[in-house]
């Protein structure tokens, strides 16, 4: 298949520079970015931990990951909004020694890495992105266990911090291993933190136990306390605070749980990097289908194309054309459909599928089924059968998918119910989720309504491994003005019926409005888990590789490039 895929066709062209544009973007990155470095900086100092001989989890993570490679996720997710700020761990998709792999660490300055409010989730959405990629998981455990004073938002429920036990067992039953290092203090559900991974690596200072000395030293009540319980409550926390269960002595010399015991954080840290090496990988070589290489327009240009207003259009082609491998490409079926993109690129080499919403006036005559003009953004009759096409071929030949979503809906209407727009819709949800392939989605500017379903948004659980925000994001089920005028326009008609002044109705409508702005913002999306990062626009690529090569580095399904049929249907 060399022949197809080694020269793609050129794409993109120089564009001028708009540094308006270019500004109002940075702005907005500049302000994430403060974001994020407030959440870093969330609990202890790093000095605190370092005069007590330990390290940050970001310290951790730097000594672990090759340079370059790392691609932070969640790091301004807080869907509960936790006191901290945070939910007490941090993640993303890393290399580790030429190993790509999941990676998720408590954050050890706030609480001890205690079990805080949102946590839960921020961990089941790691697993998951470990299990939709067959990619490695690996843990930084330093877990002090329940935050006791809020235990009612941690502890019982579908998608409380046991499941997370249950998601570990379940990668281990589909071959994808957890490794862990394990540091401090892990009690109750810090225990089985540290015992529920596949392969435990040790601290010497480090325990593990099904309860710590404040669970143990409590557990003779009346019901009550008083003085005699108090008494001997102070002997009993004497007594484990000096010999906590389950040390080294106990998981290492007697219980064989832990693999190895390590005496510094780097020998820790060298044996997980050896380790990583020994879990199953393919040689990119085996997938590739070209040599890696950049693209030949510099990522500063997204700046300049991406527009920041809104209602101003832009041409997303040349917007990919500064994220693939050699601003190469194999356009699917682009003859019919104008309103969306779809085809083949190379990522670092690997073979991925994109699909991406067009913008601006689309041709004359189309759509063929109504007589209004069809405007990008919007979904119609052709687009959604050619997605519907294309997402079903990736998956018949094991191409992993990247989604761009700028989409402001699908038409609608009786013209658009009777081309059956509805069922063209769903029938592409059941087409991604047949597909029982990996994606990520970049949500460029509006992700709307249905729109935002059926390109494989977060609700695609089964396929979709994560979704990226930007400076110009925006996610809501319709713009605020449209849902102002929805929501009030019977009771405009009513006021005015009656006679009445319209000021209080057209206020109410405006701060809709103002809502609907807030609570879109992509800070916001982040925040609420509507998108799992905010990433600036020459990060994007780096998001992109680390998508691809875990995808191939251990797929567990494969097409051999010989017998693949997307390409041929392409090329003709």
């Amino acid at each position: 298949m060399r022949p197809y895929f080694e020269k793609m066709q050129d794409w993109g062209k120089p564009v001028k520079v708009n540094a308006a544009n270019a500004e109002q973007i940075k702005k907005v990155e500049q302000e994430i970015a403060a974001l994020i470095e407030e959440k870093k900086n969330a609990g202890l100092p790093k000095e605190t931990l370092n005069k007590r001989g330990e390290w940050t989890v970001h310290q951790r993570l730097e000594y672990i990951l090759d340079p370059g490679t790392w691609a932070p996720l969640h790091m301004l997710y807080d869907p509960m909004e936790e006191e901290s700020g945070t939910t007490g761990v941090v993640d993303g998709l890393g290399r580790i020694n030429g190993r790509w792999c999941v990676i998720i660490g408590f954050d050890n300055k706030v609480m001890a890495g205690a079990w805080i409010a949102g946590q839960a989730d921020n961990i089941l959405r790691v697993t998951d992105i470990a299990k939709r990629l067959h990619c490695p998981l690996v843990w930084l455990v330093n877990c002090s266990g329940v935050k006791l004073t809020e235990q009612e938002k941690v502890y019982a429920n579908r998608r409380g911090n046991g499941t997370t036990f249950f998601r570990h067992a379940e990668l281990n039953k589909l071959g994808i291993p957890v490794l862990a290092v394990i540091y401090g203090t892990n009690p109750a559900g810090g225990g089985y933190q540290g015992i529920s991974p596949t392969l435990l690596l040790a601290h010497k200072d480090c325990n593990i136990a099904v309860g710590g000395a404040g669970i143990v030293s409590g557990m003779a009540p009346k019901g009550y306390f008083d003085e005699e319980l108090a008494e001997q409550l102070i002997d009993a926390t004497r007594k484990f605070k000096a010999v906590p269960p389950g040390r080294v002595e106990i998981h290492y010399d007697h219980t064989g749980f832990f693999k190895e015991v390590h005496p510094t954080e780097e020998s820790l840290l060298d044996s997980l990097k050896a380790w990583v090496v020994k879990l199953p990988a393919y040689d990119a070589s085996f997938f590739r289908v070209a040599q890696p290489a950049e693209p030949k327009f510099p990522a500063e240009d997204m700046y300049n194309i991406l527009a920041f207003n809104q209602k101003m259009i832009y041409d997303v082609e040349q917007f990919m054309a500064r994220l693939v491998d050699g601003s190469e490409h194999m356009e699917f079926r682009p003859d019919y459909g104008f309103e969306l993109y779809t085809g083949l690129v190379k990522i670092d080499g690997f073979l991925i599928g994109i699909v991406a919403n067009r913008q601006g006036m689309l041709p004359k005559g189309y759509p063929q089924y109504a007589p209004y003009p069809g405007i990008g953004g919007k979904f119609y009759r052709e687009g959604l059968i050619k997605v519907n096409e294309f997402v079903t071929l990736c998956g018949r030949d094991r191409i992993p998918m990247v989604w761009l979503q700028d989409t402001s809906g699908i038409d609608v209407g009786d013209i658009a119910e009777k081309a059956e727009l509805l069922g063209l819709g769903q029938a592409l949800i059941y087409s991604i989720e047949q597909s029982e392939i990996p994606m990520m989605t970049v949500v460029l500017r509006k992700g709307t309504a249905a729109a935002h379903y059926i390109m494989a948004g977060p609700q695609a659980n089964n396929n979709t491994a994560f979704t990226l925000g930007v400076a110009t994001t925006e996610i809501y089920v319709m713009h605020g003005e449209t849902a102002a005028a929805a929501s009030f326009a019977r009771r405009l008609v009513k006021e005015k019926d009656a006679g009445k002044p319209l000021a209080p109705v057209i206020e109410s409508m405006n701060k809709t409005v103002q809502e609907y702005i807030n609570k879109s913002r992509p800070s916001y999306c982040a925040k609420t888990g509507m998108v799992d990062e905010v990433v600036a626009l020459p990060a994007l690529r780096t998001y992109l590789v680390a998508f691809a090569n875990c995808c191939y580095q251990n797929p567990s399904s494969i097409t051999p490039q010989h017998q693949m049929i997307l390409p041929r249907i392409i090329k003709g």
